[in-house]
């Protein structure tokens, strides 16, 4: 059992950085909130640790030892790592989960760029698909067409929050617009990164962003009905609050270069009352064929990873060990633990 100081700790760092989701978790049962504030806190700390620090290799390197640690069941003396460590036992959470956010963050510490959408949608699987399995896990689902589904919405997530960050992203120097997107509309990416401007071909590639979103929170509906009930209005609300934000950039015609969207306080009353007519009283979610749609290929290994009959010690992927070593060589291995 996770402790109620620990787990205080974990509500309050969702509440401060992460407000979508912070309202969305309200409205899930507790047998599933708390498990799922400890995975996003921990989650969120370790994308901050990559994203805002000043080694983001070392950060990386130290999450590894760090994920390491929770499945040694000694975790690092750390709110964060104690809760995720009892959900990891509790819920036998498959490790291949929490190592592909990994590589995703050890992709943004090496500076990565994404040539074609398959290649975001394949980052957006790593940084946020991985959560969207592993609260699939908390809430006992391990059917493989739920599992897709939920992947789907981790996707539109992550593609929504990129649609959101175009000029916040540019002015720190990341860039996750593709850059064929760029080359075809003849923009040059440092070019870009140097003076950000919300120009008609940056607006058009934040629509496309933000339309290939749109279809995936669709497609994603179709899982809803595969969970359990008392979980449905909680990830209904998650669709449609962060689905709002790209309301809210439409409404500025896509810049998201001057304007940062977001959701306000009553707004996100309102898109929760939305979720809760789709799943309220006696009303029965029926059952989309768009369920037995195949994964999209970016996520397929999470869906194998997760599903039921799935091995449970599954090792680091070729890929994984490739970006952690060439990390390890940049820094060298002083005060981080080995494999």
């Amino acid at each position: 059992m996770t402790s109620a100081a620990d787990l205080a700790h974990c509500r309050e760092a969702i509440r401060t950085g992460s407000r979508s989701f912070h309202a969305a978790s309200k409205l899930l049962p507790a047998r599933v909130r708390d498990p799922a504030l400890a995975l996003y806190a921990f989650c969120r700390l370790a994308d901050d640790e990559v994203d805002e620090g000043y080694d983001k290799a070392r950060a990386v390197l130290r999450l590894q030892a760090r994920l390491d640690a929770v499945y040694a069941g000694t975790p690092d003396d750390a709110p964060e790592d104690r809760a995720f460590a009892g959900l990891v036992r509790d819920f036998d959470m498959p490790r291949a989960l929490p190592e592909a956010l990994l590589e995703g963050l050890a992709w943004d510490a090496t500076g990565r760029r994404y040539a074609s959408l398959s290649d975001l949608r394949s980052y957006s699987a790593r940084v946020a698909s991985a959560v969207g399995a592993m609260m699939c896990v908390l809430m006992g689902v391990r059917d493989a067409d739920a599992l897709a589904r939920a992947c789907d919405l981790g996707v539109a997530m992550q593609l929504t929050n990129i649609a959101r960050d175009v000029g916040e992203d540019a002015r720190a120097g990341r860039l996750y617009l593709p850059t064929e997107w760029l080359a075809e509309a003849g923009i040059d990416a440092e070019a870009f990164l140097a003076d950000p401007q919300p120009t008609p071909e940056i607006r058009r590639m934040t629509r496309r962003l933000l339309s290939e979103g749109q279809r995936l929170y669709i497609r994603s509906e179709a899982g809803v009905a595969k969970l359990p009930r008392g979980a449905r209005l909680g990830i209904y609300a998650a669709r449609y609050i962060y689905a709002g934000i790209g309301t809210a950039l439409r409404a500025r015609g896509h810049d998201s270069v001057t304007y940062r969207a977001h959701t306000r306080g009553l707004h996100k009353a309102f898109l929760a009352g939305k979720a809760a007519l789709r799943t309220g009283g006696t009303f029965v979610l029926p059952q989309s064929p768009v369920l037995y749609a195949a994964p999209l290929d970016e996520v397929r290994f999470l869906v194998e990873a997760a599903a039921d009959g799935a091995p449970r010690a599954q090792g680091r992927t070729a890929a994984l060990l490739s970006v952690l070593a060439d990390l390890r060589q940049g820094v060298g291995t002083t005060g981080v633990a080995a494999e």
